[in-house]
Order: structure tokens, then sequence, then C-alpha cells
């Protein structure tokens, strides 16, 4: 089914790949902006992305590709962002509110900004001067991967103006992409970012040899604390047993495909921090947002004894066997 909306996919890397995959499904056009010349050149070559998921085809002929972002934003009407949120400011340099005039704009930024310690949404609506009613979020259990390989997959997309968010489930709902829709911007945006928290801390606790019995309980320990920040930082009557929050968990926690998890492991396994990062060579969001939550917290003072944890294991270089093991008499 086709839909009108003119939209942009902001980003170069897989779930920005993975998002203009599922909205050729749906669209005639796409503007496709990513900084990277290159990149740009070879996909309207052969019609893959160098870099990103590049099992991915696409029809060329839908895709309006290009590295300036101001005339990109002047061509439609809907933009998603999905830049690594540590890159959002510099990608976005140079724009201002004149750009985002009448807009509706949807986050697939999966972390917080270091800078501000702020989730997108707060950002875009400073920054760009965006009503938050036309401000969104689009929300796992998805990852790019099982996008590429069309694995049956869900997303949820979330807004204060429900009207726009179904707009976008349409524009998203494909033969294997499922979509909810959902009121709860702050409430979806917070447990996105946590959930790459308590990935880290999973991959950690897998690195150092804990085994499943104790990974269950972590997880079911990483749902109250989420539902315990979000309700005293948005309280609005929501259900954190749903997929936008306990689903968005779970598959960020226990998958492979997860590069919080992986970091996590990784730092279980002995890496420091720095040769993590240089080892994944991608961004794992869970390593800014464990900052920014840690600080955001001293505020709110919610009981957080994972987040704590892996902020002392990362930021304060405590041992992540000491961390966990005191950790694991708090977890009930």
């Amino acid at each position: 089914m086709e839909t009108p909306l003119k939209i942009a996919v902001i980003g170069g890397g897989s779930w920005a790949t993975a998002i203009v995959k599922i909205l050729c499904n749906n669209c005639t056009e796409i503007y496709w902006w990513m900084r990277n010349e290159e990149s740009i050149a070879h996909i309207q070559q052969f019609g893959h992305n160098p870099k990103y998921l590049q099992s991915v085809s696409f029809d060329t002929s839908k895709l309006v590709l290009s590295s300036n972002l101001k005339s990109t934003l002047n061509a439609v009407d809907w933009v998603v962002i999905a830049t690594p949120a540590a890159f959002l400011e510099e990608a976005f340099a140079g724009i201002d509110e004149s750009h985002f005039i009448n807009k509706i704009v949807f986050s697939a930024v999966k972390g917080m900004i270091p800078s501000y310690n702020a989730i997108p949404a707060r950002f875009i609506h400073k920054s760009f001067g965006v009503p938050y009613d036309k401000i969104g979020i689009i929300s796992g259990p998805c990852h790019a991967e099982e996008v590429a390989m069309e694995r049956l997959s869900y997303l949820t997309l979330a807004c204060a103006n429900t009207e726009n968010a179904q707009q976008m489930a349409l524009a998203l709902s494909c033969r294997y992409i499922k979509t909810t829709t959902s009121d709860d911007l702050f409430g979806t945006e917070f447990s996105a970012v946590l959930k790459n928290v308590y990935a880290l801390a999973a991959g950690i606790c897998n690195g150092l040899g804990y085994g499943d019995n104790f990974q269950a309980v972590l997880v079911s320990n990483a749902i109250q604390e989420i539902e315990r920040f979000i309700d005293e930082v948005h309280p609005v009557h929501r259900d954190t047993k749903t997929s936008a929050y306990l689903g968005d968990l779970l598959v960020t926690a226990y998958s492979n495909f997860s590069r919080n998890r992986t970091f996590g492991f990784m730092i279980g396994k002995g890496y420091s921090v720095k040769s993590a990062q240089l080892e994944m060579n991608m961004i794992a969001e869970g390593y800014y947002a464990t900052k920014s939550l840690f600080e955001i917290n001293q505020k709110f003072a919610v009981d957080m004894p994972i987040l704590s944890a892996v902020y002392r294991i990362i930021y304060e270089k405590m041992s992540p066997a000491i961390e966990m093991k005191l950790l694991a008499e708090k977890l009930v």
C-alpha cells in the first residue's frame, strides 16, 4: 500500500539502511541523506550500502540520495532521524529552526545526546523548535540485521499526536514488519535508552561467566528499574510488559546482534573501554547513555542498582567481577 508521505531518512548506518528498506515497500520516493559521498555513489551504481547491511538491495529509482542536509530537509514534510546519538549535533551543524517549520520528525536514534544529557525528542524540540506533538519515536523490538533478512519484526511508533503515529505506522507496515502505536513519547524513548544500559550489564555478566539463571534475574530486575525510572520522570499510565518496553529490553539484552551486549561482553572478558570500542568499530549507545542517565538520576534519586553498577564499571573503572558480585546481593 503506497503512502503519500514525503519522507527523508537521515543517516547512513545499519538502522537508517533498514528503515529505508522498509519504507521502499510503501513509498514511491524516499529522500536519503548520508554524509559519505562514496557510499552515495556506490548505492546509486550498485543498489546497496557498501558499509552496512550489504545484502539489502534497493530500487534506486525510488531513492533521492544526497549529502546536502539542508536540501534534503527542504524537500520533505516528514523526517526520520537515524544517526547515532553521539554524532547528532555534528550531523545537524548549521541547521536551525527554519529547516523544520511544519515538519513532523520521528527519531530512530537509540541513545542520549551526551552534551545535553537529553533524549532525542527533547534535543529536537529545544534545538529546532519542533512541537512535541510533531515529534515521535520509532522503537523496537527490532534489529536492523533481521530486517535485512526480512524476518518478522515489530515496531512501536510513539507520538503525543496519535494520528501522526498512525501515519508513520502505515508507512512502515509491510509483510515482515508489524506496527503498533502509542502516545507515550517520553516513556518509550527513555525505555529505549535504558535498555541499552541493561544490555551492557547482560553482556558483562555473560563475559564473566554468569549463566542463564542469573541473566534472567538480572533482566527481570532491569524492567523493574525501567518502570521505576520512567514512572518518576513521566508519570502516566503505561504497561511496561508490552513490546515497546519489555520486548525491546529482551531482544537487546539477549540477541547476538546487540552491539551493547557485545560491548558489555568484551568488558566482562577484560577489555578496556577504549580497546572494546576500537575492536567493535561501531557505536554502542549504552556507553554514552550510562553516564547521561546516571547524572539525570542524581536529580530523581530512583533506586537503580544495575545502572549504578554499570556506571562504576565503565566510568570509574571498578572491577566488573566485584561490581557484579555486589549487584547480585541486591537483586531479587
